[in-house]
């Protein structure tokens, strides 16, 4: 496709990071998140910016079908900021249930305080303030502005890097992130219109959760196959350095999310017997449980039984 055509047919061509141009068909990418984006709660009618702030950091790492109860659960019970800040901990611990991390939970909580006290419990809109909060990132922060507030923002996830290192510059995939890099090859596709930016945000994050997968893209029905420079190269492999897998059998996270099971499950405290009996590795059980007692996660009563934080 040549540049005159790109842009007739209403392609993103600007130059990238790495040198290269751009020519993405970002209209029928738009019409095509119009017709197909997955009927997902935090995205109907009414959903703030709370709402989508807690099903973005529910979201990080976990698959969206294990969130969409919790959200919907949270929602019914913490529908404001001030609602889930006058919750205990322990409380948000257990609503939390197994959606990993858990430390995203206390930190939501605490953010939630912030939001509360210090923005009338309307969930701020700028990425500067966002990122003020506790546990905002760059990432939570461009999304709940351009998702929640259709503001400008390029929202860099997992599935955007490997759309835009496909279609973009003809590669498998991304490999190891770059967030200047990354950041700036999206803010290149963008338009500066705020609305349209933002839907363009969302639809690469569509496109790459459910057709440009990482093991099956479904380039049969993809919206911009006809400008992807992956296609044209003709599908070559990932060639990069090897990329990170984080796994996640026999590791200290299993063993905390195991220990926490226990106390989630409990009515108050429990005995060391109880946590003793989630794991064979002595030696290991005791780095989780006490990195669970360093974070906040868990707490030791005076009687030497172990609860969730302001748990008697």
């Amino acid at each position: 496709m040549t540049n005159q055509n790109a842009q007739a047919a209403g392609s993103a061509t600007k130059a990238t990071a790495t040198g290269k141009a751009t020519s993405i068909d970002t209209d029928a990418l738009i019409e095509w998140f119009a017709a197909e984006a997955r009927d997902l709660p935090w995205r109907g009618p009414g959903v703030d910016g709370w709402g989508v702030l807690v099903s973005e950091t529910m979201l990080q790492q976990t698959p969206v079908a294990r969130v969409v109860p919790i959200w919907l659960e949270w929602m019914e019970r913490w529908p404001k900021p001030s609602d889930l800040a006058g919750a205990s901990q322990a409380e948000v611990l257990r609503a939390w249930g197994k959606l990993g991390y858990p430390r995203r939970a206390m930190r939501l909580h605490e953010a939630a305080s912030v939001i509360a006290s210090e923005h009338d419990d309307t969930v701020p809109s700028d990425v500067d303030t966002l990122l003020a909060l506790p546990g905002v990132g760059t990432y939570t922060a461009r999304a709940v502005a351009a998702f929640a507030y259709g503001r400008r923002a390029p929202v860099v996830d997992t599935n955007v890097r490997r759309v835009v290192a496909r279609a973009v510059h003809g590669e498998g995939d991304a490999g190891n992130p770059s967030p200047n890099r990354d950041l700036a090859d999206v803010d290149a596709l963008l338009p500066e219109d705020d609305r349209t930016a933002s839907r363009l945000s969302a639809a690469l994050m569509e496109l790459g959760q459910t057709v440009c997968t990482v093991r099956s893209p479904g380039c049969e029905i993809c919206p911009v196959v006809a400008d992807c420079a992956w296609q044209h190269a003709g599908r070559p492999a990932y060639a990069g350095p090897p990329k990170k897998v984080q796994r996640f059998a026999g590791t200290d996270r299993q063993v905390r999310g195991l220990l926490l099971d226990v106390l989630r499950r409990s009515e108050g405290p429990v005995g060391r017997p109880e946590l003793d009996a989630v794991w064979h590795d002595a030696a290991q059980r005791d780095r989780a449980l006490d990195s669970l007692l360093v974070d906040g996660l868990m707490e030791q009563t005076e009687d030497g039984r172990f609860g969730l934080p302001g748990e008697e």
